[in-house]
């Protein structure tokens, strides 16, 4: 993975666009995580980071000319909050390919009063009932989902549904499910309800750090919440193996 820094933002491409937007390129770095877009100088209308790794949707420095965000085939398991205060003029948000979970995850697009386009296509959220009407209502000026335009039957519908007693309830029960598994993201918590000393969580952070896939995270992530120190459980595999050999040769 390679760490978004200054130096790649002012060196990778910058060009006009299609649509006369202007455009800065950051596909396909393997970047982690959004971060150091200060260094753009809040100069372009579109930034692609279509084709990298980064797992939460959040980092941003105060962007105001900024319009679409091109974000398909990353990783991006959660939305961070208050988006509003960084990006206010967001109109397209592209979130293609990624692993949106539930309805409930996309709660923090509601408060950009901007956005008019948006792309879950390919993330398992777009597999759950009323997934489609949810969104519309929650996000009533939108007028493209998944490339799809909106039609008014559409809008009706997503009314009549969640503003009734069963769509109340269905609501209730999104927000309940809405906690989304953020890798390492509540780390610190865990660390400290099991006493772990500042040692241990340095090894929890670099095993995680390590991980080549969210699922080895995830697994990192599960051995933490039973009780175990991944750290040690390393060094225990290690252990073993090099008593193993040990033996071998006596």
């Amino acid at each position: 993975m390679v760490k978004l820094t200054a130096e790649i933002i002012q060196n990778s491409m910058q060009y006009i666009n299609p649509v006369k937007d202007r455009e800065l390129d950051l596909r396909g770095y393997r970047i982690p995580e959004i971060e150091n877009l200060g260094a753009t100088g809040d100069q372009f209308d579109t930034i692609d980071f279509s084709d990298n790794d980064i797992r939460k949707f959040d980092g941003f420095p105060y962007l105001k000319r900024l319009k679409c965000l091109l974000m398909n085939n990353n990783r991006i398991v959660r939305i961070g909050e208050h988006l509003e205060e960084y990006i206010p003029n967001i109109e397209s948000l592209i979130l293609t390919g990624n692993q949106i979970d539930e309805l409930g995850d996309i709660e923090p697009l509601v408060t950009l009063e901007n956005l008019t386009t948006l792309s879950l296509m390919f993330n398992p959220i777009t597999a759950k009932q009323h997934y489609r009407l949810f969104v519309i209502y929650k996000i009533p000026q939108l007028k493209l989902l998944d490339f799809r335009k909106i039609k008014m039957k559409e809008r009706e519908e997503a009314k009549t549904l969640f503003k009734s007693k069963k769509g109340k309830e269905i609501q209730k029960e999104i927000a309940k499910k809405s906690n989304t598994f953020v890798p390492g993201g509540n780390m610190n918590s865990v660390a400290k309800s099991r006493g772990l000393t500042d040692e241990e969580v340095r090894k929890i952070r670099e095993a995680i750090n390590k991980a080549s896939s969210l699922d080895e995270v995830e697994r990192l992530q599960k051995l933490l919440q039973s009780g175990q120190i991944p750290g040690n459980e390393f060094n225990r595999t290690n252990n073993r193996q090099q008593n193993g050999n040990s033996m071998e040769y006596e």
